[in-house]
């Protein structure tokens, strides 16, 4: 016996039914719920904007190894090297800082505002032990782009336990 499409589709909704503890016939037309009206959300007033000053920006990061180091970057276009600060505690990398320029006092109205301007900041738990001393650590900002570097702590190897 040939099968075709509305075969098909009866036995998926079979299926349905049975996984789904529906008891319904199946082959009767589905009751049509009323639909409920659409409300269109009105524009939001100046006042009613969400204010976000509280909260940072958070910057985008990639982080990878090589055989012995970590290599943490983060895009940091129009960021001066003065408006940056990164410090690392017990392996947990902090990023943060000023993006500063998106204001200008002869601003009237915002069309469009895609581009965070103020404070950043960005936590990072390390995946690996790292060196954080001076000499095993290095930080570079160029064309953009912040590429930390640090050197992987030196692990033993496992060793095998004979059980006796």
């Amino acid at each position: 016996m040939a099968r075709t499409n509305s075969d098909d589709l009866l036995m998926e909704d079979d299926l349905a039914a049975a996984f789904l503890g529906g008891d319904e016939d199946l082959t009767a037309p589905a009751e049509v719920a009323e639909e409920e009206p659409v409300v269109q959300p009105s524009e939001p007033k100046d006042d009613e904007w969400e204010n976000t000053d509280d909260f940072p920006g958070q910057l985008a990061v990639d982080v990878y190894e090589t055989a012995d180091k970590l290599v943490v970057k983060a895009r940091t276009a129009g960021i001066s090297k003065s408006d940056l600060d990164v410090s690392i505690s017990d392996n947990i990398l902090t990023i943060s800082g000023v993006l500063s320029g998106g204001e200008d006092e002869q601003t009237t109205r915002w069309h469009i505002q895609e581009c965070y301007w103020g404070e950043f900041s960005r936590t990072i738990a390390l995946p690996v032990p790292v060196l954080a001393d001076e000499n095993s650590v290095k930080a570079e900002l160029k064309d953009g782009v912040l590429t930390i570097s640090f050197e992987k702590e030196k692990t033993e190897a496992p060793k095998k336990i004979a059980i006796q």
